[in-house]
């Protein structure tokens, strides 16, 4: 597992077509390890255009703070 610590929002897509959000916060432990918490955004959105405005606009996200999953 690497040390660096992972975007904060990630958007993924579902068999359907439909995104899904999730809050990724990352904090390290003693020995300097990270430790990951992933909350999913209750709900979806019909595309990836609409999923990265809702991060942007709730979460006051930059381009770079946002991650898409291949």
């Amino acid at each position: 597992m690497s040390r660096i610590a992972c975007r904060p929002y990630l958007i993924a897509k579902d068999a359907e077509g439909a995104f899904f959000v999730t809050v990724r916060t990352t904090r390290f432990n003693s020995q300097n390890y990270p430790l990951m918490t992933a909350t999913p955004v209750p709900g979806s959105f019909p595309s990836l255009r609409l999923a990265r405005a809702y991060i942007r606009e709730t979460f006051r996200a930059e381009a770079a703070d946002i991650e898409t999953a291949k």
